[in-house]
């Protein structure tokens, strides 16, 4: 089995290591290769993506996220978590959280956001009631126990459009929703595996609260320290998940 992982803002490499296989992909959707690195976690074959890049150059409404799942899945892969960072919307929601979230609304436009410019069936009309994969989902969420990482299991994911931060009206929008967290990068990313039938599931680290939750001002310093402790707990939250998924 081969597990793929996007990784999100902060989490630029797997390892750490430069003795990594490269696999250049192509793929219909770029002219360019999306560059995958080949890897072993939890000994298990893992392909690695920054959905950014390697030093954070794409913004989210530039990702191409056909090329990504389509180059993910041609190279082998057979499941994929994918690595998001968000903000707190709901209380439990604060920063250092983490969320498997089951549920997601989309509010971004203008991405590419299928495969289907053309319909060929009336299958690619996909059923998407549950967006994350149950399997992948609850292997996270056992993994967060095992390793007594605080992880609410279940929450609805906001995806705007960015690169900038929400107004603090557009969370209370958000919220009156029924939206939990926000982030920018959940679709089409999501839709497009359901697309590609690729079971595909989210851990979503909290970084910050949404604007106007609290009184303080969002800052980067701050983020920048959640991110420094807590892609390590995801790292090991995503050894700890494949474990369990391949077991």
């Amino acid at each position: 089995m081969i597990i793929g992982i996007i990784g999100g803002s902060g989490f630029y490499s797997l390892s750490g290591s430069d003795n990594v296989d490269t696999v250049t992909q192509d793929t219909p959707w770029s002219d360019m290769p999306v560059i995958l690195s080949r890897e072993s976690l939890a000994g298990t074959d893992v392909l690695f993506l920054p959905r950014h890049g390697s030093t954070h150059g794409i913004p989210p409404h530039r990702i191409n996220y056909r090329a990504n799942i389509q180059a993910l899945k041609a190279a082998g892969a057979d499941a994929v978590f994918a690595v998001n960072v968000v903000g707190g919307i709901t209380p439990e929601m604060a920063p250092g959280h983490l969320v498997v979230p089951d549920q997601i609304i989309d509010y971004t436009w203008g991405r590419a956001h299928t495969f289907f410019d053309v319909l060929e069936s009336v299958d690619n009309h996909i059923d998407f009631t549950w967006p994350y994969d149950t399997t992948l989902r609850k292997a996270l969420t056992q993994a967060a126990e095992r390793l007594g990482l605080p992880c609410s299991h279940g929450g609805v994911y906001g995806c705007t459009q960015g690169p900038r931060l929400e107004s603090a009206a557009e969370i209370r929008r958000l919220q009156r929703d029924g939206c939990d967290i926000v982030g920018m990068t959940g679709m089409p990313e999501a839709a497009l595996a359901r697309e590609l039938d690729l079971p595909y599931a989210s851990i979503a680290l909290v970084v910050n609260w949404a604007a106007g939750v609290i009184d303080t001002a969002i800052t980067f310093d701050d983020i920048h320290a959640i991110l420094a402790t807590g892609i390590d707990d995801v790292r090991r939250l995503l050894a700890e998940a494949i474990t369990l998924t391949t077991a």
